[in-house]
């Protein structure tokens, strides 16, 4: 064998070793997802993990937005029983049970249609591999609800605002018929309006519009507002009453002074204090 043929011999077999190595070190290729398998789960804008249960707190537990809570859950029910449904946009008041009425809406229409439903979580940084989960979703014999949690973009972002309408409506990426999107955010357009966007000489409105063109994507807005005191003491008194603890209003409306807020947030921050002071774990 000449110089030549053995030294291109020896360059073979140490790519050969360099590639088995490589092929060692490397994370094994994920399964592909059971979108049938569990009721919810997370995407992270290339994969799927399943969820074994959603975490959730009963629906009746859910006060202070008793209309609210009627049109969510009436909406996901309809999803989950493959009628024509409306994708969501709650917004509001923070800490008012926004997030936490979609999850438990979701958990009791997918109990009440035998599993029909899916809850799937976003990623705060997946939103533009949304086309690539609706395609993994196209044709399952099942009914989803992506949910989009606090949702908001930065100021000077265009693209993925105008992307967000296109996929809800109009564009040729837009979600499947078995697909509907949730989205919860604290504000009702978004995006952050400012005094500037109004202050445009040739067309003063478009700015704006162009804003509110995104929430008018949505079938249902569904808004959210700071409790009153009764509301905010009868959702203490579902928490607290269900894990049978003792409270007092006064010292529930302390709490909330101190934490500058009445809201479902609130009163569950208070609850778990009770349920620490009784030496309680749940």
């Amino acid at each position: 064998m000449s110089d030549r043929a053995a030294q291109s011999e020896a360059f073979e077999r140490l790519g050969e070793r360099i590639a088995a190595a490589l092929e060692r070190i490397a994370p094994p290729s994920a399964p592909p997802v059971d979108w049938t398998a569990a009721p919810a789960y997370v995407w992270d804008g290339a994969a799927a993990r399943p969820v074994p249960a959603i975490e959730a707190p009963a629906l009746d537990q859910l006060r202070g937005i008793d209309r609210q809570k009627d049109t969510v859950v009436g909406n996901v029910a309809r999803l989950a029983a493959g009628h024509a449904a409306h994708d969501m946009l709650l917004w509001g008041a923070r800490g008012m049970g926004k997030s936490a009425l979609v999850r438990a809406a979701s958990r009791a229409a997918a109990a009440d249609s035998g599993g029909d439903l899916a809850l799937v979580q976003v990623a705060p940084h997946a939103l533009a591999s949304l086309p690539t989960l609706f395609s993994a979703l196209e044709g399952v014999s099942r009914n989803f609800l992506v949910y989009l949690d606090d949702l908001g973009f930065a100021d000077g972002d265009s693209a993925g605002p105008r992307q967000l309408r296109s996929w809800l409506e109009g564009g040729v990426e837009a979600r499947p018929v078995n697909v509907r999107l949730a989205v919860t955010s604290n504000l009702r357009s978004l995006v952050p309006k400012r005094l500037s966007d109004q202050d445009d000489p040739v067309n003063p409105r478009d700015a704006l519009d162009d804003l509110q063109a995104l929430s008018d994507r949505f079938g249902l807005s569904v808004g959210f507002h700071a409790a009153s005191q009764d509301d905010y003491l009868a959702i203490v008194a579902a928490y607290a009453d269900s894990l049978g603890l003792a409270w007092d209003a006064s010292e529930a409306l302390e709490w909330s002074r101190r934490r500058g807020a009445r809201s479902g947030r609130t009163a569950w921050q208070f609850v778990t204090e009770l349920a620490g002071r009784a030496g309680r774990a749940f």
